[in-house]
């Protein structure tokens, strides 16, 4: 593989570092500001929303410059961010700089996905897109657990400051490692429009939304899930916390494998395995190591599902995959959003601290449903757009170019 899938792994570290820390320190953010647990979901929540909308319009905005180019920009964003959360005075100031951070995120993680796919033969496209996402996987095992840690010893802005440092080394790490590559090109938007006017495009985002979304209902409020019904201590979530990245790590390789292999069987066996799983964890929540063998569980069946989802949308939109890549990164955190408002409403509702579980089976199951649905539709990727007419110089009609290959 490329030693430029390095380079997209070691910024995906930090992002990922910086989106799953916040669930290890919410109680100490909540405390810190004076907030309830389910207002300081909002940094869950604000952060993922601010990844839908600067998803797509940096994306959009990135065509201006090299790739490359674009991602060095998206982790010098993601440093401002986090050192701002770093040194908020109050609780709006850190949502802010949350959401200046989360900017970031999707661009990132949709440019580099059309990096890595482009990097590699068209078969090993999944695997390539999961080796970059590995970044994210290995956060969750050593830079979340790590920064729950710091922010229990030393407080939790110690920890977005640690953060803010991962963003510098990424920011060397894509400047060093990545390859120039030539700009998309403003002339290339139309067809990465186009591409949304496949409904498998939607389908698939829609599946990205409620899928993975159903992990974020879990795991946005693990840390009072686990300490005051599984009984845990909260020192003990950090190693939680390592459980859950380690079953990532190795649903994001199984993913990415049997992806290029099998890509909707795959995807409806995870979907179903993961809407099981997350109602059974209402019960296992109430018992130590249940709970951590179920959160392994979870870890493991939610991440396998992000190469086969991604890689869905580069297939249906494989003529100009850029713009929907970004934002399908941003249904994913549209989803994160949308589970994370939903599990704290039901918490508010006095349903229970384990009622984000049945939250997220919910979410899960009827994203299984538009992927039957998807599987049972015509499967029609985006065509590259038309020639764009020019006009000979000759007799001023118009005329169209012709590919060498038609001649």
């Amino acid at each position: 593989m490329p030693l430029a899938l390095l380079a997209l792994a070691i910024g995906a570290f930090g992002i990922g570092t910086t989106e799953f820390v916040i669930m290890g320190v919410l109680p100490q953010v909540a405390d810190s500001f004076d907030v309830s647990i389910p207002t300081a979901g909002w940094l869950v929540s604000g952060y993922a929303l601010g990844v839908v909308v600067g998803a797509p319009l940096l994306t959009v905005l990135g065509t201006k410059v090299s790739r490359r180019k674009m991602l060095m920009f998206l982790m010098g964003l993601f440093v401002v961010g986090n050192a701002l959360s770093a040194v908020a005075p109050g609780f709006g100031v850190m949502l802010i700089g949350r959401i200046v951070a989360s900017l970031a995120h999707g661009a990132f993680f949709g440019i580099g996905s059309v990096v890595a796919a482009d990097l590699v033969a068209p078969e090993k496209k999944a695997s390539a897109i999961s080796l970059m996402f590995m970044g994210l996987t290995v956060a969750n095992i050593v830079g979340v657990p790590g920064g729950t840690y710091v922010g229990q010893a030393a407080g939790w802005r110690v920890t977005f400051t640690v953060v803010a440092a991962l963003g510098v080394i990424g920011l060397l790490g894509v400047a060093r490692l990545v390859p120039e590559q030539g700009r998309p090109g403003a002339a290339d938007i139309r067809a990465e429009f186009a591409a949304f006017k496949n409904a498998q495009v939607w389908l698939a985002m829609a599946m990205t939304v409620l899928g993975y979304g159903g992990v974020f209902a879990a795991i946005t409020y693990i840390t009072p899930m686990m300490t005051r019904v599984a009984g845990y201590s909260e020192t003990s979530v950090t190693w939680l916390l390592v459980l859950f990245g380690i079953g990532m790590f190795l649903g994001n390789l199984l993913g990415g494998r049997f992806a290029d292999r099998a890509l909707m069987p795959m995807l409806l066996t995870t979907l179903a395995a993961l809407a099981a799983v997350l109602l059974l964890f209402t019960v296992t929540a109430h018992h130590q190591a249940l709970a951590a063998i179920t959160l392994t569980l979870i870890g493991a069946l939610g991440f396998a599902t992000v190469p086969p989802l991604q890689k869905r949308v580069l297939d249906q939109a494989a003529a100009a995959p850029t713009l929907a890549s970004a934002a399908n990164i941003g249904a994913f955190n549209l989803g994160n959003a949308l589970a994370a408002w939903l599990g704290g409403a039901a918490i508010s509702a006095n349903l229970g601290y384990t009622a984000p579980n049945w939250v997220g089976a919910l979410l899960t199951t009827t994203a299984l449903l538009l992927a039957l649905l998807a599987t049972a539709l015509p499967h029609h990727p985006t065509p590259p757009p038309s020639p764009t007419p020019t006009t000979d110089p000759h007799n001023r009609r118009p005329s169209r170019t012709l590919d060498p290959a038609s001649k």
